[in-house]
């Protein structure tokens, strides 16, 4: 059980000059993990003085930062099965008192509406032409090409106030309801671009690794082949290989948008996110 008296007198000496008190008080704080984020929060409210509003704010974000690496772990850990759980792990970097459930809830809301007007019987371009439908022309999602290098933009839950993402946040949520819906649609991991591909899960595909097409995720959903792939890596004079026409795992995923994260904030110039985010990106390995 926390001692309230004791944790208000260490948050009240958070603003002391001397540096061997403050280090003892902060490291006693931390100690304490996500119980003493309320009383933090409390005095931060309260506080008068700029450098101890500073230092609670500080600590608050370290000791939602230490949350964020442990779960991240645990995510990786347990095998990456949850994409949706690993993207809202991400999320809580930079939005750490995020609802959660309002996000599931947003999902499962264009789940539902594409389960509706579903056929049973529909071809996998018959599905993808009702996905794009709903997810573009009902519920207006679209590329943000104006500011294609906002963090924003790599932010789930940003994304779906917003209805603008990026190639992979727009993928994200694109094969995540795909998937709810039993419809086999995955992450390709595309140098400079995030592309989808429709599995054949009989595999008696066309193509070598039981891919039937690709989707465009940031261009309406729009269909396109084999050859169309093998022109865009002859266009950037990358060689092919096996990894750019096949899904990436769950992991290699959340990696992407992290450095997605990394490059926006060099470009904004934030140094102390762009070390976080490495951090989590070794954890990831």
């Amino acid at each position: 059980m926390i001692n309230e008296t004791e944790v208000n007198s260490l948050i009240r000496l958070l603003d002391d000059p001397d540096q061997e008190i403050y280090n003892h008080v902060h490291e006693k704080l931390l100690s304490y993990g996500s119980e003493v984020i309320d009383y933090l929060e409390n005095a931060f409210g309260e506080a008068f003085d700029p450098i101890q509003q500073e230092r609670i704010a500080n600590l608050v974000h370290e000791i939602q930062f230490d949350i964020l690496k442990n779960d991240l772990r645990l995510w990786q850990h347990s095998g990456a099965f949850d994409l949706l759980q690993g993207i809202l792990i991400m999320n809580r970097y930079q939005y750490p008192d995020l609802d959660e459930q309002k996000v599931i809830n947003q999902i499962e809301a264009i789940k539902r509406d594409i389960w509706i007007q579903m056929m049973h019987e529909s071809s996998p371009p018959e599905q993808i032409k009702l996905i794009n439908h709903v997810f573009y022309s009902i519920y207006g999602f679209s590329g943000n090409t104006s500011n294609h290098l906002d963090p924003q933009n790599s932010y789930l839950s940003q994304v779906l106030e917003t209805k603008k993402g990026n190639q992979i946040s727009l993928a994200i949520i694109y094969s995540i309801i795909a998937q709810k819906l039993d419809i086999p649609v995955y992450g390709v991991n595309l140098p400079q671009h995030f592309i989808l591909a429709y599995m054949d899960e009989s595999r008696q595909s066309e193509f070598e690794g039981g891919v039937l097409f690709y989707i465009n995720a940031f261009n309406k959903g729009l269909i396109f082949g084999r050859r169309d792939v093998d022109m865009f890596l002859k266009q950037l004079n990358v060689k092919p290989d096996k990894q750019f026409y096949e899904p990436c795992s769950n992991t290699e995923i959340i990696k992407r948008v992290l450095r997605n994260l990394i490059s926006a904030y060099e470009h904004l110039g934030s140094p102390e996110k762009v070390m976080e985010l490495n951090d989590l990106l070794e954890i990831l390995g």
